[in-house]
């Protein structure tokens, strides 16, 4: 217990975001891993930081990327640290595309980003799942919600919405969930930038439906636990520009 007198230390948050995390899964499979992770020692200690100083290493690392100067990892010595758990500092909803690699995009070394993707980069029932256990689990204070440039998933949905395309097998189900966003660009009045507002809106509100998502997600984002935030990467650079 913490109070005036005995102070919370970042070991005293973690311990509390993983316990409160498995409690609200409720599951006795999560359970047994958590304890498991709990009773062994992490294996990446510099990954055990706030949120705050997480967004500062993926900028630094996305700079590092941009300037090409990326740092050059030891695969071999990192599969060893990590055949005995994880402890990512950041998670990062991403589109499927094959031009975007958070790992790259941030520079980061194998264990450090938890990296959800989807075409759209939405949240989805299991995105959201996936989500809950890095922070419920894993401890990960950090979310970022990556959208990018001509992001064809929401061009698709754009052309759907207002030309009645019709789009083959399971495709419809991506502009269902993009759709709340292309409905918000189609507000703004520059036709020209109806992909690039649809983008940054598609990011704006997964970002709000994260930290709304009970009962894990949002509660621990109101105890100040995590922090979710959003970015898009353009294509040409490499650069990931923050969306507020």
């Amino acid at each position: 217990m913490c109070n005036s007198s005995t102070p919370c230390t970042d070991t005293d948050r973690r311990k509390f975001l993983k316990t409160a995390g498995l409690t609200m899964l409720g599951t006795t499979a999560l359970a047994h891993t958590s304890m498991a992770t709990a009773a062994a020692t992490v294996p990446k200690p510099e990954n055990n930081i706030s949120a705050k100083e997480a967004m500062k290493r993926l900028d630094a690392g996305n700079t590092r990327y941009v300037e090409g100067k990326s740092t050059l990892h030891d695969f071999k010595s990192e599969r060893e640290v990590l055949s005995g758990g994880q402890n990512p500092y950041a998670a990062i909803l991403s589109c499927a595309d094959s031009r975007i690699v958070p790992e790259y995009t941030f520079d980061s070394a194998r264990g450090d980003l938890f990296v959800v993707r989807i075409a759209g980069n939405f949240a989805s029932v299991d995105t959201i799942a996936s989500l809950e256990y890095t922070v419920g689990v894993l401890g990960t204070p950090l979310i970022m919600v990556l959208g990018h440039e001509k992001c064809g998933a929401v061009a698709g949905a754009i052309s759907s919405i207002r030309e009645g395309a019709e789009l083959p097998a399971n495709i419809p189900k991506l502009v269902d969930a993009i759709s709340p966003a292309v409905g918000l660009a189609l507000k703004h009045p520059h036709e020209d930038q109806l992909l690039k507002q649809a983008i940054r809106e598609n990011v704006r509100l997964n970002v709000a439906t994260l930290k709304a998502a009970s009962p894990m997600l949002s509660k621990l984002y109101a105890l100040g636990d995590i922090d979710i935030v959003g970015g898009v990467y353009n294509l040409n650079t490499g650069r990931v520009d923050r969306v507020s």
